[in-house]
């Protein structure tokens, strides 16, 4: 039987978070993308807590164009909030999806804000 397009992101995802794991040193980076909007935020496994997020719905984030132009701007506002928090090393969790797209144009504008990954 066929997975659904839901069943496979959360199967990838899984596979991810084997490996990918947020530490005090280097806390993850998890993404969200809805139809509409995108999500972002900083997390420390390790106590479980939300270090920095930000998204499409921010009042801050003064988010106009096309969906990738969106998940630029989001992606500069997660990373300067997290550098503000002394956040620089970071380990990217796509959370199952595919790396191109808005999840690509989030990464690239948080490495150019100043996050490692």
């Amino acid at each position: 039987m066929a997975l659904s397009r839901k069943d496979r992101r959360l199967r990838i995802k899984r596979r991810i978070r084997k490996v990918v794991k947020g530490t005090n040193e280097q806390p993850r980076l998890s993404v969200y993308r809805s139809n509409k909007e995108i999500y972002a935020q900083i997390i420390n496994d390790l106590s479980g807590t939300t270090l920095v997020a930000a998204s499409s719905r921010d009042k801050d984030v003064k988010a106009k164009g096309t969906k990738v132009e969106v998940a630029t701007i989001v992606g500069k506002a997660i990373a300067e909030k997290a550098v503000k928090a002394g956040i620089t090393n970071i380990a990217f969790d796509r959370n199952g999806y595919l790396y191109h797209g808005r999840v690509k144009a989030l990464a690239d504008a948080a490495r150019e804000a100043g996050l490692k990954f």
